[in-house]
């Protein structure tokens, strides 16, 4: 753009130079004049079409950049308005996971000292079990002694009966 402006202003010096040589020369020939404007008048005429087509050009590159950054801030508030819906939808998520985490935490402590509990209770149940058990190991041996005992004893009294009955019958028939 530089360029071309250095360029007019080139073009226009020269034009005002030649037309100060002209004055200063007096009237030379018409037709040379004539010939020399023509030639001027076609140089500015070539330079306006050249700087009017980069001008064009230059309006053409202008609106293809603004529909780019057009397209561009679409696309960003696109994708700004999906990074919002994502951040919306971890939100709800992250508030009930912490929630269950915490009630987790609070059943965990509390489960704690219940397990201990239970396997106190269970070594407890373990030791009865087997006191009791022993107890009836005992007392099964104890009850077949007793039947021991009194079968012996029953048997022991039978025969003194016997004999004290013997003793009677035979003093019953020695009289």
């Amino acid at each position: 753009m530089k360029g071309l402006l250095e360029a007019e202003m080139q073009i226009q010096k020269q034009i005002q130079d030649q037309q100060q040589s002209q004055q200063m020369q007096g009237v030379n020939n018409s037709g040379k004049e004539d010939k020399e404007e023509d030639m001027s008048r076609s140089a500015l005429t070539t330079f306006r079409a050249k700087e009017e087509e980069i001008e064009r050009k230059k309006m053409e590159v202008r609106g293809k950049v603004l529909a780019q950054l057009g397209r561009v801030e679409e696309e960003t508030k696109r994708l700004a308005e999906i990074r919002e819906a994502l951040e919306a939808l971890t939100d709800p998520t992250r508030k009930e996971v912490a929630s269950v985490r915490k009630k987790i935490d609070a059943v965990n402590r509390e489960l704690k000292p219940l397990g201990h509990t239970c396997q106190k209770k269970e070594k407890e149940y373990k030791e009865a079990l087997e006191a009791f058990n022993e107890k009836s190991r005992e007392k099964a041996q104890l009850l077949t002694k007793l039947m021991e005992l009194a079968g012996e004893s029953e048997r022991l009294r039978m025969k003194q009966l016997e004999e004290l009955n013997k003793n009677i019958d035979s003093h019953a028939k020695s009289r």
